[in-house]
């Protein structure tokens, strides 16, 4: 992108908001906030949900965020859960307490596929289970919903689109940032030219307590009679029966892909979204296991680099990522894309844009008039832009969970496409899965994203 094209884009979008058209011309969900405060606007999103015919899903891997996907799911109208499969019997008896003694319960998943009464699936199992259940679920006929990262190794990824492809699947990744209000505003924001040329991108997630770095309870009667430990190990080696990798698979490399695949690949995902890129095409990582050495096998601080390429869609430019799973103030996350002409910070249910108040016409733009000095002029000041301008999502949104699950089921009932499906959920999930080979490896890592493969580079 030119200077002078890059300076036309500030132009654009400035003239935009000082007519104070912003809300129609740019965003048209966007209503002014009354009162004081010109610089916070709202984001709003039509109230359309609604039902059509009931869709009956099953829930396979019913943990933690296997239950927070059912309970979101749900509360979409017209959702019903029938069926749930884990491996160990606690969840399952829980599951019969908390949706119905009437559901369906067992610890093999073939059995809830061969289920006529059964529309879709939510595949919340440990990331090693993901793309094995999928593509037997798509080739069952079943819609769906697979959490992120959409598999656990560089080299399964194409075998799940192959299997949406053939089957003309409704298959979506959960990565539930994708369908927030503040994704979408951001991407408004980002092709408005807002920030000017993208030249940097950052993001960080920092969590501090035992649950948030993967701690979780272990029950008390977790054992081989109560868990189903041969067919949790799929095809990894074989082993005594461990609490900790069972209920703790985050922590292991055979069964999860550590804090990359748990929470960069949100990170991916959105920023994905927001400038419509396919990925980078250098990944080097580097962090360490500083605090949680409790047997864990992957760090718990994590530090990505990043090389994007030109496109046709944005320009070349580097994103950093930081996990911190030792931070003793608070937990937070955010996404911010830096430009030549401002920057935006990104949040599912808000964006924050600020923008370069000196940033100096190009002295090359032919749209710049080049009036003679007036002799009798002095240094009068400019009305200048507000340093910052607020989106915030309107009171009562449902959430970006909600949205996520909505935008699946509406898609099941044969309306719009999925917002992440699996070529999508494969380029978000390529890069964090090439950030632990290259932290293990300890060398950075190639990937061509257009042909999605690894390219071998010394």
């Amino acid at each position: 992108m030119s200077d002078a094209s890059s300076g036309h884009s500030r132009r654009k979008f400035i003239n935009t908001l000082t007519q104070g058209v912003l809300a129609t011309s740019i965003a048209p969900d966007i209503l002014m906030a009354a009162g004081n405060h010109p610089d916070l606007q709202l984001l709003k999103r039509p109230d359309q949900y609604g039902a059509n015919d009931q869709v009956q899903i099953a829930l396979i891997g019913a943990g933690g965020m296997g239950n927070a996907d059912a309970d979101t799911c749900i509360t979409v109208p017209g959702v019903k859960i029938i069926a749930v499969c884990d491996l160990y019997d606690g969840r399952l008896e829980a599951a019969k307490k908390k949706f119905g003694n009437d559901i369906f319960i067992t610890k093999e998943f073939k059995e809830i596929l061969s289920r006529k009464d059964i529309d879709a699936v939510i595949v919340a199992t440990p990331d090693h289970w993901h793309k094995d259940i999928s593509i037997e679920a798509m080739n069952s006929g079943k819609a769906v919903y697979c959490e992120k990262p959409m598999v656990h190794d560089i080299t399964e990824g194409s075998a799940v689109i192959e299997a949406q492809n053939k089957n003309k699947s409704i298959f979506q990744v959960g990565s539930q940032g994708m369908s927030s209000l503040g994704n979408e505003k951001a991407k408004q924001l980002y092709e408005s030219g807002a920030i000017g040329q993208l030249n940097y991108a950052e993001g960080f997630w920092a969590r501090n307590s035992p649950g948030g770095a993967w701690q979780y309870d272990i029950p008390a009667d977790a054992s081989t009679k109560t868990v189903d430990w041969k067919k949790f190990l799929k095809n990894y080696p074989d082993m005594a029966f461990d609490p900790k990798r069972f209920f703790r698979w985050r922590c292991y490399k055979d069964y999860g892909t550590g804090v990359s695949g748990d929470l960069f690949v949100h990170l991916f995902s959105s920023l994905h979204y927001i400038v419509s890129s396919t990925g980078p095409e250098k990944i080097v990582a580097t962090g360490g296991l500083r605090y949680w050495k409790d047997g864990r096998e992957v760090p718990d601080i994590l530090l990505g680099m990043f090389d994007y390429p030109l496109t046709d869609k944005h320009p070349a430019f580097n994103l950093s990522l930081r996990v911190n799973f030792v931070d003793g103030t608070a937990e937070n996350t955010y996404l911010r894309l830096v430009g030549n002409e401002g920057s935006m910070i990104v949040e599912w249910d808000k964006v924050t844009l600020t923008k370069n108040k000196s940033y100096p016409a190009s002295a090359n733009d032919p749209s710049v008039a080049k009036d003679k000095p007036d002799p009798f002029s002095y240094d009068r000041k400019k009305m200048l832009d507000p340093d910052a301008i607020v989106f915030k999502a309107e009171q009562g949104y449902k959430g970006a969970h909600f949205d996520h699950h909505y935008n699946w089921i509406r898609a099941v009932r044969g309306g719009k496409p999925v917002v992440e499906d699996a070529l999508f959920g494969y380029r978000a999930a390529a890069p964090a899965l090439l950030c632990n080979d290259s932290y293990f490896h300890e060398r950075s890592m190639r990937w061509d994203p257009v042909k999605l493969e690894v390219v071998n580079k010394k």
